[in-house]
C-alpha cells in the first residue's frame, strides 16, 4: 500500500473534524481550512491509488 494513500487519509479525517467543529462553532476561517484540507487528503489518497494500481498493473 503506497504512503500516499495513508497520509492522505489521515489528512482527509483531520480535515473533517476541522471542518466540523469549524461549523459547530461558527468559526468560517477554520471550517474552509478543514474542508481545503479535506480536498489535499482526498487528492492525495487517489494518487496513492493510482500508483497502486500501476504497480499491480506492472506485476
Amino acid at each position: 500500500m503506497d504512503k500516499n494513500r495513508i497520509d492522505g487519509a489521515a489528512k482527509e479525517i483531520k480535515g473533517a473534524t476541522k471542518e466540523v467543529i469549524g461549523k459547530v462553532t461558527g468559526d468560517h476561517l477554520k471550517e474552509a481550512a478543514g474542508a481545503a484540507e479535506k480536498g489535499v487528503g482526498t487528492a492525495q489518497r487517489k494518487v496513492g491509488e493510482a500508483i497502486d494500481k500501476a504497480k499491480d498493473a506492472l506485476g
